[in-house]
């Protein structure tokens, strides 16, 4: 068993920025994909950005250029760097991830996100 603990949500104003982390209980060393997702108030769970086991990372259109996925081995921790917050930003934010050892992904509890002035 695997857990993901987020933190890093809170309140920010429009322009901002937020820095989420996800800490795991395991080794990332060899994570085949992890990344984040939100949710928005009466909407679905949307994809934000993935950074796969070999360093590539995609973007949401909607947060490239914004946003940044990064992670810290050592730590064992995903990190999501915002930038230019927006309100239509402010959401449930999950991450996630995933390796084969595993057999399954693990997702972390959501932290909220608030981009209002």
């Amino acid at each position: 068993q695997v857990q993901l603990v987020e933190s890093g949500g809170g309140s920010v104003q429009p322009g901002g920025s937020l820095r989420l982390s996800c800490a795991a209980s395991a080794s990332i060393f060899r994570i085949n994909a992890m990344g984040w997702y939100r949710q928005a108030p009466g909407k679905e769970r949307e994809l934000v950005g993935v950074l796969t086991g070999g360093g590539t990372a995609n973007y949401a259109d909607s947060v490239k250029g914004r946003f940044t996925i990064s992670r810290d081995n050592a730590k064992n921790t995903l990190y999501l760097q915002m930038n230019s917050l927006k309100p239509e930003d402010t959401a449930v934010y999950y991450c996630y991830m995933y390796q084969t050892t595993w057999g399954r992904a693990y997702w972390g509890q959501g932290t909220q996100v608030t981009v209002s002035s």
